[in-house]
């Protein structure tokens, strides 16, 4: 059983066809699948999809990109105080790669920080998106010993996956590993064990190879166990199963 950790149902690229294709999962190997919000409005529409479907479950929190039109904190304390199947506080964190005015970063640090206090407060864990941030995100991770969570899509150095890994926090990988330039992330995954890895498509982006440039789903996040057995040298069963374990464990999940 495959359990995609991170993926946006959400998006209106699944307008068409959502609800066929997420009843498809079970019959396609895909187990569990975790939908983050990036705002109120996704957040609750993630908690929606949980309550549809039994494999689903959510998390509900604030992207670095959406900001501009506001945050109530409140609102998303009280979805996730009121639905049992949110199970993470995300996806939140910083990206510095489209944002430069130095005030709109210090918001996004401001806001990430307010949801990691949440997160400590209700006791869950954290989905961390990190671009172009690392040194600020590390900082502001590690100023919240009483946090657990992953870093979705990793694109860090393997010497801050091992900080990282000191603070209790797992990391997970998108169909990026699978591209030909993927030479950092190897690295990573060489250098973390097996059994701090999860993995995820990031639905619809980043299409792995050979469905790279399609519209993404998790009937390919096959892709990512088979890549990462490949690097490490393991049966991709074996994959499958500890990565699957992994994401259970950090989103109580029995």
């Amino acid at each position: 059983m495959l359990f995609d950790t991170h993926a946006h149902y959400d998006d209106g690229r699944f307008d068409e066809d959502r609800d066929a294709l997420l009843r498809s999962m079970p019959e396609n190997g895909v187990g569990l699948i975790l939908n983050p919000g990036c705002d109120l409005a996704t957040s609750r529409t993630a908690v929606s999809f949980a309550e549809t479907y039994d494999f689903m479950y959510a998390a509900v929190g604030y992207h670095p990109e959406n900001l501009e039109n506001g945050v109530d904190l409140d609102a998303i304390r009280t979805l996730a105080e009121a639905h049992p199947k949110v199970r993470a506080i995300g996806e939140i964190g910083l990206d510095y790669y489209w944002e430069k005015d130095a005030e709109k970063r210090a918001y996004q640090r401001e806001i990430f920080r307010s949801q990691m206090v949440l997160a400590e407060a209700l006791s869950l864990p954290v989905i961390v998106h990190d671009r172009d941030a690392h040194a600020d995100c590390l900082a502001i991770t590690q100023e919240f010993a009483n946090v657990r969570g992953v870093y979705h899509c990793y694109a860090g150095s393997a010497e801050m996956a091992h900080e990282l890994l000191n603070a209790g926090y797992y990391i997970s990988f998108t169909g990026v590993i699978t591209f030909k330039n993927a030479r950092k992330a190897i690295e990573v995954i060489r250098a973390v064990p097996l059994d701090r890895l999860m993995i995820e498509t990031d639905s619809p982006y980043m299409a792995p190879e050979p469905y790279r440039g399609r519209r993404n789903s998790s009937l390919y996040v096959h892709r990512m166990a088979e890549t990462i057995a490949e690097i490490k040298d393991i049966s991709t069963a074996e994959v499958e199963r500890v990565t699957t374990e992994n994401g259970k464990k950090l989103f109580s999940i029995d």
